[in-house]
């Protein structure tokens, strides 16, 4: 796969001889470029139109668990309102409840904006522009944000270059006059590699900017692709975000941080590859890591191969990993070694997944049910690092046949779900 992407990243090198001008061309990459500060504020439209999260479950079919992550960013009232004014617009300009559950999971502050005044204004002038029903409910539903924009212009240009997106993704003939401006030129080479669309739309609406400029962008993505990222993964993006924003200069600063205390170029690369955002860590922050990591008795070769192996763990503050290391070793006696040699426990959630299953093995222990002596520890990755489904089976089902014990297993393994849906 990699020397496959390989070649076609070569073939899309011709592109940089392209340099046709474009009649307004500045004013056209400048309007892109400051696009993102025209975003619609939340006081546009906070006029008595909110919703209780049980609106989109009854009206949309929208999940429960969705509902509440749209409930965190958008107030609701105790009012029921299953025929709200801003699903009806949706509805009246042809969206399908599917695409209207979509964009309100994307955009979920549209809930509050004044359907007629903004979102019905944008809508309208889309559609004036000449986009067919289908073209309007496919482009806004394939990027909802792009009715934050404010202003024709603003809001034309974006919508224009989605809908180049989508023809270009089914008929996959680029089109010239897109071609000319780097940022649209660059996005059309990531979907030539295989980027998902659905990146690339985020990547409009994005303030960072990993698709501007030219020689810059094509040094930065051959880099990646060398590297063998799969163009298919989010990694692949955040490892070009990072390379293409650092100057060849801090790059270099920041390998000297890693060889510094232990690591090889090769070594930091290698912890590139499995986490991008390896490289945006400052001296004082590994130097705060490795204290924090000294203080829980690891030596510097365990800190160096914990590091190798879960580069994430050294992003993590004092006070988490900390909290982590003390219940894995001092509460449930594993080995100082067993973290070492699985440093990606730290990267588990304490109260979602270690401490309901450390709690669920106690009590196994305590009634002697586990290891040939019945109150034998498992290994540390057979307890963590498992899917709940292998968890349950292992540890839970197994034990069927004493019938009080399977529903007091699941008490156990719940009871700290339940205080916090409670909270």
């Amino acid at each position: 796969m990699k020397s496959l992407i390989i070649r076609r990243f070569v073939g899309l090198q011709k592109w940089r001889n392209l340099r046709v001008s474009l009649q307004n061309g500045s004013s056209f990459s400048n309007s892109f470029s400051s696009a993102s500060d025209a975003d619609v504020s939340l006081r546009d439209g906070l006029k008595g139109n909110k919703f209780k999260a049980s609106c989109l479950v009854d009206s949309l079919g929208l999940a429960s668990n969705r509902t509440t992550s749209v409930s965190s960013e958008v107030s609701f009232t105790d009012k029921v309102n299953p025929d709200s004014e801003i699903l009806n617009l949706f509805r009246s300009y042809g969206f399908t409840d599917s695409q209207i559950s979509n964009i309100i999971r994307t955009y979920p502050r549209l809930l509050i904006a004044d359907s007629q005044k903004s979102l019905g204004f944008k809508l309208k002038f889309l559609q004036s522009r000449g986009a067919s029903s289908s073209e309007l409910t496919e482009i806004v539903s394939s990027l909802p944000k792009i009715l934050r924009k404010r202003g024709h212009k603003t809001l034309s240009l974006f919508y224009d270059f989605v809908k180049e997106i989508i023809q270009v993704d089914k008929k996959r003939n680029l089109s010239q006059s897109f071609l000319q401006e780097n940022k649209i030129r660059n996005i059309f080479v990531l979907r030539e590699l295989g980027v998902p669309r659905k990146r690339l739309l985020s990547l409009l609406i994005s303030k960072s900017q990993p698709v501007c400029g030219t020689e810059r962008f094509d040094a930065s993505l051959k880099k990646v692709v060398e590297m063998g990222f799969d163009p298919t993964t989010l990694m692949f993006l955040q490892a070009l975000h990072m390379l293409h924003q650092m100057s060849d200069k801090t790059i270099e600063e920041k390998i000297q941080v890693y060889t510094s205390v232990g690591f090889t170029v090769d070594d930091v690369w290698a912890m590139f590859k499995k986490w991008p955002l390896s490289l945006t860590h400052s001296e004082k922050k590994v130097a705060n890591s490795i204290e924090t990591f000294f203080s829980l008795g690891f030596s510097r070769d365990d800190f160096v191969r914990m590091v190798k192996r879960f580069p994430q763990c050294i992003g993590l503050s004092a006070e988490l990993v900390k909290k982590k290391t003390e219940f894995l070793v001092k509460k449930m006696n594993w080995p100082l070694k067993a973290v070492v040699s699985n440093p990606t426990v730290l990267g588990y959630s304490l109260e979602k997944r270690t401490v309901p299953r450390c709690n669920v093995i106690k009590a196994l222990m305590l009634k002697g049910l586990l290891g040939d002596g019945g109150s034998e520890l498992p290994p540390m990755m057979s307890v963590l690092a498992i899917t709940d489904k292998a968890f349950l089976n292992r540890y839970v089902m197994k034990h069927d046949d004493h019938k009080q014990l399977v529903p007091e297993l699941m008490a156990i393994l719940l009871a700290d779900q339940k205080t916090r849906l409670e909270q």
